[in-house]
C-alpha cells in the first residue's frame, strides 16, 4: 500500500500528476480540490494517497489532505460509486457543501454532479448518513496555501480546462458551454475550471 507521495510535480494536467520521487515518476490521478491547492510544475508537494489494484491496472489516487482521502474512501464504499465517480463528486463540490447535502438529503444539488442519477444520490444520502454525522472540516496548516498559478496562454488554459471537464465525466458539449460562458483572459486552467464546476452544479 503507497499512503503518502513527497516529491516534485514533473507533470500537471487534471485530473493527471506526475510526481516524480527520486527518479521515479508515480502517475497520479487527484480531484479538483486537490489541483486548486497545488503549487506549480517543478515543485515540491506531499500527495496523501490510495492505491487500488484492479485486473487490468494498478491505480494511485491523491489528495491534499487526508480528510479528503477519508472522504473518497467513504463514497468508494457506497454502492454504485467508483473511484472515477468519487474523483467528480470530490472535483464539482467542496466536501462540506458534500456533507451538508447528505445531512441535509439535499439530492438535487447531488444529481447535477457528473455521474450522478437520481438513485445513486439517494444511496449516497442514505449509505453516507452515520459515515458523516461527526464531519468537521480540518484547518489548513499555517503556510500551507498554494502558489498562485502560472498563468498559460487562454486557448491553452482553456483547452486544459474543457479535457479535465470530460475526464470527470461531464458531456463535451455541458464543458464548452460552462467555460463559454465565463471570462478566462487572464485565467489558469485550475480558475477555469473552478468557475465552470460552479456554474454547472449551482
Amino acid at each position: 500500500m503507497i499512503g503518502r507521495l513527497k516529491g516534485i510535480i514533473a507533470e500537471k494536467q487534471a485530473p493527471l500528476l506526475v510526481i516524480d520521487v527520486a527518479g521515479v515518476g508515480y502517475e497520479v490521478e487527484a480531484p479538483m480540490t486537490t489541483f486548486y491547492q497545488l503549487p506549480d510544475t517543478g515543485s515540491e508537494v506531499i500527495l496523501h494517497t490510495h492505491f487500488v489494484v484492479r485486473e487490468d491496472a494498478q491505480l494511485l489516487y491523491g489528495f491534499y489532505d487526508k480528510q479528503e482521502r477519508e472522504l473518497f474512501r467513504q463514497l468508494i464504499k457506497v454502492n454504485g460509486v467508483g473511484p472515477k465517480m468519487a474523483l467528480a463528486i470530490l472535483s464539482g463540490i467542496e466536501g462540506m457543501e458534500f456533507v451538508r447535502c447528505v445531512q441535509d438529503h439535499d439530492t438535487q444539488t447531488l444529481v447535477k454532479l457528473p455521474g450522478v442519477g437520481k438513485k445513486t444520490a439517494e444511496r449516497l444520502v442514505i449509505e453516507m448518513q452515520d459515515r458523516l454525522r461527526a464531519w468537521v472540516p480540518v484547518l489548513p496548516e499555517p503556510g500551507s496555501a498554494a502558489k498562485t498559478p502560472q498563468r498559460p496562454p487562454l486557448q491553452t488554459a482553456t483547452n486544459d480546462a474543457e479535457s479535465a471537464l470530460i475526464a470527470l465525466g461531464y458531456k463535451p458539449t455541458e464543458a464548452s458551454r460552462a467555460i463559454a460562458a465565463i471570462d478566462c483572459e487572464g485565467l489558469s486552467s485550475e480558475e477555469i475550471i473552478r468557475l465552470a464546476l460552479r456554474r454547472m452544479v449551482n
